[in-house]
């Protein structure tokens, strides 16, 4: 499974997924319901997708079915860093770093972790 292979709402339920670890589709739908509302017939439809895609996967517990992700969430984001990169921002990594700065609101603690970030980055370069 690759980054861009989820929608937006598929990343919701990874996201639940991540927090939670084994987690039934009706606490994902009620975490979900807590950001914005969703049917639990949509919650289920999307995991059976998210299945198909080796994301996820479920162990019957009774009869409920419990659900776990079978992709790290690091893996996921450096995946989809990765594509975002490549694909946006012409495998440049820095021209994405100047975007955040020019174009979005980033704190002053924010630039104090990217400083030292960069300044750990150039000691290994050395």
């Amino acid at each position: 499974m690759t980054a861009t292979q989820l929608g937006r709402v598929q990343l919701l339920i990874m996201q639940v997924l991540w927090e939670n670890g084994r987690t039934t589709a009706r606490q994902i739908t009620d975490s979900i319901n807590e950001i914005e509302p969703i049917a639990h017939s949509t919650v289920q439809t999307l995991l059976r997708g998210l299945e198909e895609k080796g994301a996820v996967d479920h162990e019957a517990e009774g009869r409920t079915f419990v659900f776990f992700p079978l992709v790290e969430e690091a893996n996921f984001k450096q995946s989809a860093t990765r594509d975002l990169v490549k694909r946006v921002f012409g495998g440049k990594a820095g021209s994405l770093v100047s975007h955040l700065l020019k174009n979005e609101k980033v704190s002053a603690k924010e630039i104090d972790e990217i400083r030292k970030l960069i300044d750990q980055q150039s000691k290994k370069k050395k």
